[in-house]
Parts: structure tokens; C-alpha cells; sequence
């Protein structure tokens, strides 16, 4: 009876194993199931880093052609005539030292513009003081003005 109560030990003994193996694979799967729905995402630190470093050269790349744009100046003389041109110059650091002057040489005349205005209305307050200056005319014309941009955050 020994043998016969061992073997049927062992067999209870294997169906309770069975039973244990296959609840335990029944409940994976439906925890399985369950989480379907969200996906865990396990991303490698340095990727940041990588992100920020190609904004940074990004923004150091375009800095340049994103500080011409296209705008107006104000031309208050045209003159074959250097001196004359040099002279309106002057004269204008003395009374308005916030505009910048830019003189152009297009031969056979040399041009003074002032100012990197964004508007026409930006620009109206300065052509109306600026005549009285230049009796000859004042014009606004189309041009690419310099912008200043703002300085970014140290990143590091």
C-alpha cells in the first residue's frame, strides 16, 4: 500500500503543480490584458542633452539671418555731392543720436537713410521732425533693417 499511496501522492502532487502553472499563466495574461492600454517609455538621459546642444547651435546658426528683416528707413538726402552728404550726417547725430545712420554710395550719388523702423507708423513721428531739418524732402523707403535680438539664457 506504501508504492500505491506514494504514486497516488505524486500524481495529487503533479495535478496541483498543473494547477498551480496554469493559474499562474491565466493571471498573467489577464493582468496582460489590463495594462494594454499605457505604454512605458524608458528614454536614455543624454537624448535631453543631445536636444538642447542642437537648439543651442540652432540658435547661434540662424541668429545672423534672423536679424535682417525687411522694414524702412527714412532717406533724408541724395547728393553727388560727399561732403554735403557728410555734413546731413553729422547733423543728424547731434539732433537725433538714436537713429542710425547708414550711408550708401550708388555712383554717382551717395544716400543717407536713418533708422530701422518695423512700421510705417513707427517711422511717421521722425519723418515729421526730419523735414523740418531737410526742407528738400524726406522720403520712407523699403529696406532690410537690422532687428536686435533678444540675448538667449545660458543653457549649461
Amino acid at each position: 500500500m506504501n508504492t500505491s499511496h506514494m504514486s497516488a501522492n505524486k500524481v495529487i502532487f503533479r495535478k496541483r503543480i498543473m494547477l498551480i502553472i496554469i493559474c499562474v499563466i491565466l493571471f498573467g495574461r489577464l493582468s496582460a490584458q489590463a495594462d494594454t492600454n499605457s505604454i512605458v517609455i524608458h528614454k536614455d538621459p543624454r537624448v535631453d542633452l543631445l536636444v538642447k546642444k542642437q537648439i543651442q547651435i540652432n540658435e547661434e546658426t540662424t541668429r545672423e539671418s534672423r536679424s535682417h528683416v525687411p522694414g524702412y528707413r527714412i532717406q533724408v538726402i541724395n547728393s553727388p555731392d560727399r561732403n554735403k552728404v557728410f555734413a546731413a550726417k553729422t547733423k543728424v547725430y547731434q539732433e537725433y543720436p538714436e537713429l542710425k545712420p547708414y550711408l550708401i554710395y550708388q555712383a554717382p550719388n551717395y544716400k543717407l537713410k536713418l533708422g530701422n523702423f518695423k512700421t510705417e507708423e513707427e517711422a511717421d513721428p521722425y519723418i515729421k521732425k526730419l523735414s523740418k531739418l531737410f526742407p528738400t524732402g524726406v522720403y520712407l523707403t523699403h529696406d532690410i533693417i537690422d532687428v536686435k535680438l533678444d540675448q538667449p539664457e545660458d543653457s549649461n
